[in-house]
């Protein structure tokens, strides 16, 4: 006789039902809600972990075809070399955007002026703003870099093309996140309902959630910062450095892809910076395309982002490529940076 096995069930299955949430599904969990709007912001998130996918098929091949690394030649409108995989992502997300029927405009530091997509218009009623490569001087050593994302609802007609709307603080997010392509690619997202890891699946070809919740330590070991700027530094920063040097327990880790270190920061805690310099007070980080998304998920996470005098995500810019200092990281961390900024003034 042939014996009957007993039906799965499915509800214990905990990998089973980790394997099912997707980044789309997990939108409408976060939200508990199916209306238009939850609608809008999981289809976008859906066309950013498209890009992600995209540019993570583009860097594992990069090595083995033509005309992915090195330079173009071409500087940006930052006054930067642009590398090949800096003009390969920027055209990713233009391309993934302009089918989402949803974004009016794209701002990336890559371009001088807002991207509008004139058949969106009509009906979008949101605004991307990316890096889309993070620490692209990696991308020819093989190292992890990443993209940073964020979404902003556009408030006004525009009529004058200027995007004035997105001169407004960092508050002002809907969501924000990046894509880590390392080992893994990962990505990391917020829509102010803390802040969640997914990992994409290459079998399942989709990002599925690996951590939910995730909460930076009060103090972590590690500080990260470019010590080579050291002596172009105020004081208050040198002696920060000094301190940490001669104090035990500190260690210095530092990648030369900002998402990578605000990734370990998250995780282990710690503190990243990037000070401005004597020629360059402002600092070197873009407000809207790289302070202000990742100092969302940073708060969300229960850290802190500051220019060192004011909150990142309140500060207001006067134009959308406006650079700004950033101390990121845990609030303990944050605060003992401060406290030798305060201590000088």
């Amino acid at each position: 006789m042939t014996q009957v096995s007993e039906p799965l069930d499915l509800s214990t299955d905990k990998t089973l039902d980790r394997d099912c949430t997707t980044l789309s599904r997990h939108v409408l969990q976060q939200l508990q809600s199916f209306g238009p709007d939850a609608q809008d912001l999981s289809a976008l998130m859906n066309r950013i972990a498209l890009a992600g996918k995209l540019i993570a098929r583009h860097f594992s091949r990069a090595g083995l075809m033509e005309d992915v690394l090195g330079f173009t030649g071409d500087v940006n409108v930052q006054g930067e070399s642009v590398k090949k995989m800096d003009v390969y992502a920027n055209e990713v997300f233009i391309s993934v955007f302009k089918q989402s029927g949803l974004v009016c405009r794209l701002a990336s530091e890559e371009m001088e002026k807002p991207y509008y997509i004139p058949e969106n218009c009509p009906i979008g009623r949101y605004t991307l703003l990316y890096d889309p490569i993070d620490g692209s001087s990696n991308t020819d050593i093989n190292l992890s870099l990443g993209s940073i994302f964020s979404i902003r609802q556009q408030e006004g007609t525009d009529l004058d093309g200027e995007a004035k709307d997105l001169l407004n603080h960092g508050r002002k997010q809907l969501a924000a996140g990046y894509i880590l392509y390392g080992p893994s690619t990962m990505l990391v997202y917020s829509i102010g309902k803390g802040v969640h890891f997914f990992t994409l699946d290459p079998s399942l070809g989709e990002f599925i959630l690996t951590e939910e919740n995730v909460k930076i330590p009060d103090h972590g070991a590690v500080y990260s910062v470019n010590e080579g700027n050291f002596w172009q530094w105020d004081e208050s920063y040198r002696e920060y450095i000094r301190y940490v040097h001669r104090t035990e327990g500190y260690t210095a880790r530092y990648s030369g892809a900002m998402v990578s270190d605000i990734h370990r920061t998250l995780v282990q805690g710690g503190v990243f910076l990037y000070p401005g310099t004597l020629k360059k007070p402002e600092g070197k980080l873009r407000l809207l395309y790289e302070s202000a998304p990742l100092a969302f998920l940073i708060e969300q996470a229960g850290g802190r982002a500051t220019t060192g005098t004011e909150e990142i995500l309140d500060v207001v810019p006067k134009q959308l490529h406006q650079r700004t200092p950033l101390i990121i990281g845990s609030k303990e961390d944050v605060a003992k940076v401060e406290s030798f900024l305060k201590k000088n003034d």
